[in-house]
């Protein structure tokens, strides 16, 4: 059983005092695969860098909703450089946020629609961020056929859902999954295809039940892969399996 941790911050000011530590004790943890995803140029670069580092890391660059509002138009050709790097395997993380409106909407828009016209462009598949704001990311996705990625800590709605399985998208569950009030997303993850599933840290946030409120890691994804594999009435070691499987796959790693 090799875990695959395909959502993950470890360029984030949280790691600082122990990122080594933490990364070169994933391996007796279980965990096989870290994908580092990008929410600006900086933490892009910081990404690329753990992926060049250490062999079991990918990197994701992309300008989160958050940042949209910084964004220039020198960054998308920094973001095209990037995604030509061999251990570059998506752009991201990507999208909307209406939640904390960090970027005026507008914005947000315009930020997320230029770095899937990229997307297309490079056939890069996308990770996307979205809360509270899914019927305008659904319109920008809508526009963009050619383009699939994953809708990570998928929140929305079992009809949305069903939406973007046909359209060839996966969804990606977190430590969400474990918390008492998690049903949506516990139903969704039951309605879905086995193979369109990933599974996530987006540490350091979302810590899984029992250490909820502790600062996540990826060696704490085997508790949502437990309730994972619990919800599907599988092995945690099949779920395991089948998640690293489908983040390969996505992220196109091996082909």
């Amino acid at each position: 059983m090799a875990i695959f941790d395909s959502h993950a911050h470890y360029d984030d000011a949280r790691f600082d005092q122990d990122r080594d530590a933490v990364l070169k004790g994933l391996c007796a943890a279980g965990v096989g695969w870290v994908c580092n995803i990008g929410s600006d140029l900086p933490s892009s670069r910081k990404s690329v860098a753990l992926a060049e580092k250490y062999p079991f890391i990918y990197a994701a660059v992309g300008i989160h909703p958050h940042n949209a509002i910084d964004a220039v138009p020198q960054d998308y050709d920094e973001l095209r450089t990037l995604l030509h790097h061999p251990r570059v395997v998506a752009l991201g993380e990507i999208g909307l946020d209406y939640h904390y409106d960090l970027s005026p909407r507008m914005t947000q828009i315009e930020v997320f629609a230029r770095q899937m016209d990229l997307a297309r462009e490079l056939s890069a598949p996308v990770v996307i961020h979205e809360r509270e704001a899914a019927r305008d990311c659904m319109d920008v996705v809508r526009q963009y056929p050619e383009v699939h990625g994953v809708f990570h800590c998928y929140s929305g709605s079992a009809e949305t859902a069903r939406e973007l399985l046909e359209r060839g998208w996966y969804l990606g569950f977190t430590g969400v999954i474990t918390f008492a009030n998690a049903r949506r997303p516990l139903e969704v993850l039951q309605s879905i295809p086995h193979e369109r599933i990933l599974i996530e840290t987006d540490c350091p946030y979302l810590t899984p039940v029992p250490h909820r409120g502790e600062r996540n890691d990826s060696r704490m994804l085997r508790y949502t892969v437990a309730k994972a594999a619990e919800v599907l009435g599988i092995t945690p070691g099949e779920m395991a399996d089948l998640t690293e499987e489908n983040a390969k796959r996505f992220y196109r790693i091996g082909e």
